[in-house]
């Protein structure tokens, strides 16, 4: 979490029945207006987390600090969990966050050609997702801003789930979860066991999403994940070198989630020498 306080902290959805959907912006101290935009989606199995505070095993890298001293916008996103509700919900919230941005990109100083997702974990997920669907009518919902571009340029997802119908075959051999199970965070996010739901587990999988033209995408995801198998990374990366959309894998020997027992500085800053060369600006913009 910034150490400073958000420019704004805004509502940019409300449905019946449930907590309002907010985000908070935050702008960089060094630079000037149009800024580049990195919106962050938390973690937490789609069950917990919030945009107000990185977990335990992030928060010492303090990542959104690092973020904003590389001269960018930072939005932290939220959305409803699968207690709340079921898939496709929270993707819909995040497109949601997205097109509020990009509406209101001139007063708030924002880029609205340079926004990049980064994602860890369920949030991963929801930032792959959103960066390969990108103004897909299907998956927009109706909640929030409509008639604006939910497109992103590029995404940075961190040991995410991509096929919700191979994470159990790709269990690590001390998998902490049975991703199949009736309770699992997966299961809970589709609405019943994954193997019984294998048309909404399959809407839920970022891997059903590539095309040609998927935006640039960073994959980082520890050898030893026991929680999302490293197997998940893999398979999307396949499925887009494939087609030759621009991707990048990068594994994390000795790393399980969260990157425990691994170094995250120099994650951190891979990640933003990746965001530096795919948000460059646009031919004729600042």
């Amino acid at each position: 979490m910034p150490a400073s306080q958000p420019v704004i902290d805004a509502i940019v959805a409300e449905h019946p029945g449930y907590r309002p959907l907010t985000l908070d912006l935050f702008r960089p101290e060094r630079g000037g207006p149009p800024y580049p935009l990195v919106i962050w989606v938390h973690g937490g199995a789609w069950r917990f987390g919030s945009n107000k505070q990185d977990g335990p095993q992030l928060a010492p890298a303090r990542i959104g600090d690092r973020i904003l001293d590389a001269g960018y916008a930072l939005a932290r996103v939220t959305y409803r969990l699968s207690a709340e509700a079921t898939f496709p919900a929270p993707l819909h919230d995040v497109k949601a966050a997205v097109r509020w941005l990009r509406r209101r990109s001139g007063e708030l100083g924002l880029d609205q050609g340079r926004f990049a997702m980064w994602g860890e974990s369920a949030g991963g997920h929801l930032a792959s997702l959103v960066a390969l669907s990108g103004d897909d009518p299907v998956g927009a919902g109706d909640g929030g801003v409509q008639g604006v571009s939910d497109a992103v340029r590029a995404g940075v997802i961190w040991y995410a789930p991509s096929n919700l119908l191979t994470m159990a075959a790709q269990n690590h051999p001390e998998g902490l979860q049975d991703h199949d199970a009736p309770d699992s965070p997966e299961s809970r996010l589709v609405g019943g066991p994954v193997q019984q739901m294998p048309k909404e587990s399959a809407a839920a999988s970022p891997v059903n999403y590539v095309t040609p033209d998927a935006p640039p995408l960073l994959l980082v995801h520890g050898e030893q994940d026991r929680i999302v198998p490293v197997g998940q990374s893999r398979e999307l990366y396949e499925r887009l070198h494939a087609l030759g959309a621009p991707v990048e894998l990068r594994t994390v020997p000795g790393a399980d989630h969260c990157f425990v027992g691994a170094d995250l500085g120099p994650l951190v800053q891979e990640s933003l020498d990746f965001l530096a060369r795919t948000l460059k600006p646009l031919s004729g913009r600042h």
